[in-house]
Order: C-alpha cells, then structure tokens, then sequence
C-alpha cells in the first residue's frame, strides 16, 4: 500500500482562505490530512490518497447531488454520507468556485444563528436563498 502524500501547503493556504473567515469554522488535523468542522459537523475535509491524488470532500444540498454526479470529473459522489460530494484537486481546479461550493457546505452544517451571519455565493448570484 502506498503513503497518502501530505496535503501541500499552498493548497491549505488556498482553503483557509475561504473557511478561516467563516464563523466558528476550525481547522483540525484528521485521520488523514486536515478538516474543518463547526461544532462537531465536517463541513470540508482536504487528503491526499494512496494514488498520490488530492481531493476535498464537502456537503451538499441532497437535490444537488444527481447534478455532481452527472457533472463528473473533478467530482465524484463520496462513498459515505448521504450529501457528501467529493473533487478532485489539481491544477485545473477552479478554486473561485470550490470557495462558494465550501462556503454553501459551511451554512448547511452550521446552526442556523451561524449560517444566517454567511452571505452564501448562490444567494448573491439568484437573489435568494
């Protein structure tokens, strides 16, 4: 079995950026590479695996899924969890884009009195939310 690499740093600073600014999101070593939870909730969780690959799994609104899913590379459905989403991390990641992805998996797992103080991606883009 290979090592799982560790997560570069450059990637990690690209991360805080988004979710050391959210209320009460903390940054914790996991079992393998780094998470942030609020309370007790894994709202993003960045690895590198046996492949030598890194990915970053996070939550999602349940009718979003079949939209990942379908999407396919850099995403993938996680193997656990039943709003989990996974992608892939590489040169090509659109990280704007993982940010208001983090940011909406951050005001799902956040008590509502947390998430009220986010202004989410989405709403800004649709107006609602």
């Amino acid at each position: 079995m290979a090592a799982r690499p560790e997560v570069p740093e450059a990637m990690l600073d690209r991360l805080r950026a988004t979710l050391s600014g959210l209320p009460s999101c903390d940054e914790e070593e996991a079992w393998v590479g780094v998470r942030w939870r609020v309370g007790t909730a894994t709202v993003a969780h960045v690895f590198g695996g046996e492949d030598g690959l890194f990915r970053i799994t996070f939550r999602a609104e349940a009718g979003e899924l079949m939209a990942f899913e379908q999407l396919g590379p850099p995403y993938f459905r996680a193997e656990w969890g039943d709003n989990v989403v996974g992608m892939l991390l590489d040169h090509a990641t659109a990280w704007d884009e993982l940010a208001e992805l983090l940011v909406d998996a951050y005001c799902l797992q956040a008590p509502a009195r947390l998430a009220a103080l986010v202004e989410r991606p989405s709403a800004r883009a649709t107006g609602d939310r």
